[in-house]
């Protein structure tokens, strides 16, 4: 499914209305640039699934996690690793196991470690304004 957001607070709406179609154990795997909007869709997620704090990108911790809705929220950012190694080093298979839902930025870096029924969320710019996207949802049927 392919949809437009002209605004930062349109692309975290569509994130929230994802979380609602998501289940224990989901990931969701990013695509796009620097810039594109994936921690914002990270926000409308972690706002659809309950979650009332701050989100904000784990460039530097890579990975933050949010409880406290309802299902816990590991937002993952693979820029700083180097492959599909790295990300289990850090404990990968344990967050799939914890129950909650797997946000990946940078998912390219680490594609073959996604599991077959990963959730692929595509950023790109438009030519529609500054603040324009155009995001592609694969793998799941929103609501």
């Amino acid at each position: 499914m392919e949809f437009l957001t002209h605004s930062e607070a349109e692309t975290e709406a569509l994130g929230a209305r994802l979380a609602a179609a998501l289940n224990p154990g989901a990931v969701v795997a990013y695509r796009g640039g620097l810039g594109m909007g994936k921690t914002a869709f990270t926000r409308g997620l972690a706002r659809g699934l309950g979650y009332k704090g701050r989100v904000t990108s784990p460039t530097f911790t890579i990975v933050n996690e949010y409880e406290g809705g309802r299902l816990p929220l590991f937002h993952f950012d693979m820029y700083r690793l180097e492959g599909a190694d790295a990300l289990f080093d850090i404990g990968w298979e344990d967050y799939l196991d914890r129950g909650g839902v797997c946000a990946v930025e940078w998912s390219e870096l680490t594609e073959e470690a996604l599991p077959p029924e990963t959730v692929f969320v595509t950023i790109a710019r438009t030519p529609e304004g500054e603040n324009a996207r155009v995001i592609t949802i694969e793998g799941v049927d929103l609501p």
